[in-house]
């Protein structure tokens, strides 16, 4: 594969503007059906074939507004005062009239006292049932109601939104300009070039540009959640900079040294691009692999993202050569560039095999002097921020999920402060029976829910035309993501048997918070498969590349304690509300975290935990294997990776941290956990577990039994092959004048 990049390098470079002309024409082009074929995107989630499903589908072809999505406009009058003043009386009107008759608005049932205005008049709410789902909402009825609302807070009144009134969360935000700013700033530092930071980063932006359009292109024909576009642009932007970084670094070292800037640019494609792209393929097979766990959205959701990731891996070994081709030997400062100049054709050569041991940096002197001290204070670390992943509890997001100061979280605490926790998040049951029993049917369930011990009020809400089918509405006491909640959803299923045996009736349970329920529950028990591919992938990957038994476990092992870190990070954050202020989460009034974060979170990290793994480890195994005893070796590889790994890792988690501050929790929460999962990974387990253990375990860290040795496939992701062939050939051309002379 090296010696293949290397020609497309080279190509890149000789045919720079065809390369730069396609990818200008394909951005262009992508861009534009993104634009003309983007379609509606949702923030619900659902799993076909599950009761809830099931029977929701059954609910909208029997009762069309019982189905459909709804909304509320919440109305809150200052302290002291009342909705039945006249001048809330008056802008509540004003409210329900301009959204009566909006595209896709069914029925308005206004605040009415007893039933949805609080016992102390202050708070109300007006139910808005939409006609169809929420991805058949019209964004201009959203923005109309948000007018609105906005136009008529008057005399203190506060006026929020929820459910489907609420426009969807966007696809693109801001946030991301601040990551994208300090990742620049890193840039900068580390290369201290304007050229070779700018190109970096403007190369990971069409990548970015291309995948995101290519995304709104397919939204058009296939059902997608606003979390996927953003996923795609987090991910994307990351791994596009640091895989630029890579080729880029390893260009600028080999042009310091004197080696022309043609031949450079594609060496630095053939050797760093061959562990560029295998650092892709993990991501991607990470992100493809979500496909194995069966539920649509996120499969979508990964092959997004993957998508994304794709496009930067092409970029990495064609753009990049391509725009370093035009930037000469302007990647290089200009102290290096008048060094550069200086050197001869036959200094080259000596910077083929270094050895980057003799000057260690404090760190890894620190970490090699004590590795068992270093290495039980880390895990020992690590092992007390993971310890809240024991209290980890998975839901899906509702509305009390949000940020403090939005409307729809703003909506939601009213609500729940107001008629109960539970009012946010009711369960629909349904009952089947012929016409005759119907209504004998409902009455005797709604009566024994009502006896429960868990205390939920239940009451017949409707009926469909035919009366075959009816509908109790079913407030539970808890909150939507409570495990409370979870616990009434099983217990009500439990007893449909029994009510079915007694009425002779069909019972199922449903709404959008029986359907979260039973998303979170398929995602739970998927999550250990999940985890058990990726690690046995990453244990095969490992083996292949480094040919050690140990090196594999040990990465495997510290992957886990990364991921560990970033689960209890998150749960102390977004589940218990620690540091709420900071990161706009309160006080956690839904106690749960996003359901498919953990698998999304393995996924991306274990892509990029490999490809820490590679690029510190190959430079110690290329040490080790040149001689170098296993101590000098683990140094050796240590000062040849970290500078790169450190500032991929500071970029990385810059990229990701940016979107903390993203409107919706799920997106902040995602972004947080990636963050902190990076971070862990570099810092903790790549730069200090990882050369502790070598350390320690010495040459034994290499071993691997011959007879496997024989048997596994050679893998090259470092070109190795090809700079012994690049070797030989300048050798062979050498020797030819010598021979011509001495006849």
């Amino acid at each position: 594969m090296a010696t293949l990049l290397y020609r497309l390098g080279a190509f890149a470079v000789r045919r720079r503007w065809l390369v730069l002309l396609v990818w200008v024409l394909l951005l262009v082009g992508v861009g534009g059906a993104g634009i003309a074929f983007k379609g509606v995107m949702t923030d619900s989630f659902s799993i076909p074939g599950t009761q809830a499903q099931n029977a929701l589908t059954h609910l909208n072809a029997q009762i069309p507004a019982a189905g459909g999505a709804s909304g509320r406009i919440v109305f809150a009058a200052p302290s002291g005062h009342t909705l039945a003043e006249a001048p809330y009386q008056k802008a509540i009107s004003n409210v329900l009239s301009g959204t009566k008759g909006l595209d896709k608005v069914g029925v308005i049932i206004p605040p009415t006292a007893g039933r949805s205005i609080s016992p102390t008049g202050d708070v109300g709410y007006a139910q808005v049932q939409f006609a169809g789902q929420i991805t058949e909402i019209p964004v201009a009825t959203q923005n109309t109601i948000a007018s609105l609302a906005s136009a008529n807070k008057v005399d203190g009144l506060r006026i929020e939104l929820g459910g489907g009134a609420v426009k969807q969360a966007p696809s693109i935000g801001s946030t991301e300009g601040i990551g994208v700013i300090v990742a620049l700033v890193v840039l900068l530092i580390t290369f201290g070039s304007v050229v070779a930071a700018g190109m970096t980063m403007l190369t990971a932006l069409i990548g970015v540009a291309t995948g995101l359009s290519g995304i709104l292109w397919v939204s058009g024909f296939v059902q997608m959640s606003t979390t996927a576009p953003i996923l795609a642009l987090m991910i994307g932007l990351a791994v596009g900079i640091d895989y630029a970084l890579f080729i880029v670094s390893r260009h600028r070292a080999q042009a310091k040294a004197g080696m022309k800037i043609e031949e450079s640019i594609a060496r630095a494609t053939g050797t760093a691009g061959s562990a560029v792209v295998f650092a892709g393929l993990t991501v991607l097979i990470a992100l493809a692999g979500l496909s194995v766990v069966g539920i649509p959205f996120l499969t979508v959701m990964g092959l997004a993202a993957a998508a994304t990731v794709l496009i930067a891996v092409l970029i990495a070994v064609t753009l990049v050569p391509a725009l370093l081709g035009f930037s000469g030997d302007k990647v290089l400062k200009r102290s290096d560039r008048a060094a550069a100049a200086g050197l001869r054709q036959a200094d080259i050569d000596q910077h083929a095999v270094v050895d980057h041991a003799q000057n260690p940096n404090r760190w890894i002197r620190m970490v090699t002097r004590r590795p068992a001290l270093v290495l039980f204070v880390t895990v020992i670390g690590m092992g007390i921020i993971a310890l809240p992943t024991t209290k980890l509890h998975l839901a899906l997001p509702d509305d009390g999920a949000g940020k403090v100061g939005s409307t729809k979280r703003d909506a939601y605490d009213l609500l729940a402060g107001s008629f109960g926790p539970g009012f946010n998040g009711p369960l629909i049951v349904t009952v089947s029976a012929p016409p005759a029993k119907l209504k004998a049917a409902m009455t005797q369930v709604a009566a024994d829910l009502n006896a429960l011990p868990e205390k939920p009020h239940a009451a017949p809400a409707a009926v469909s035309a035919d009366g075959t089918l009816g509908v109790v509405q079913v407030i539970p006491a808890t909150g939507p993501s409570n495990v409370a909640t979870q616990n009434l959803v099983n217990d009500l299923r439990s007893r449909a048997a029994g009510w079915e045996a007694a009425t002779g009736s069909k019972v199922a349970v449903t709404g959008q918070t029986a359907i979260q329920i039973d998303v979170s529950e398929k995602l739970s028990s998927a999550l250990p498969i999940y985890l058990l591919i990726v690690v046995g992938l990453a244990l095969i990957l490992l083996l292949l590349i480094f040919r050690s038994i140990v090196v594999p476990i040990k990465a495997a092992v510290g992957f886990l304690l990364s991921v560990g870190v970033s689960f209890g990070a998150v749960v102390a954050v977004y589940q218990w509300g620690w540091l709420g202020a900071i990161f706009g989460t309160g006080t956690a009034s839904s106690p749960s975290i996003i359901s498919f974060l953990p698998i999304l979170l393995i996924g991306v990290l274990f892509g990029l935990a490999m490809d820490y793994q590679v690029f510190m480890v190959s430079g110690m195994r290329e040490a080790y294997v040149h001689g170098a005893d296993a101590k000098r070796a683990v140094v050796s590889g240590f000062n040849a990776g970290s500078r790169v790994v450190t500032a991929a890792a500071i970029i990385m988690t810059s990229v990701f941290s940016g979107f903390i501050l993203a409107p919706d929790t799920i997106i902040a929460s995602i972004g947080f956990a990636l963050g902190v999962g990076v971070l862990a990974d570099a810092f903790l387990v790549r730069m200090t577990i990882v050369p502790a253990v070598m350390t320690l375990l010495g040459k034994t860290a290499w071993y691997i039994p011959r007879w496997l040795d024989k048997v596994l496939p050679r893998v090259d992701i470092e070109g190795e092959k090809l700079l012994e062939k690049l070797r030989a050939e300048a050798a062979a051309e050498s020797a030819e004048p010598a021979a011509l002379a001495s006849r």
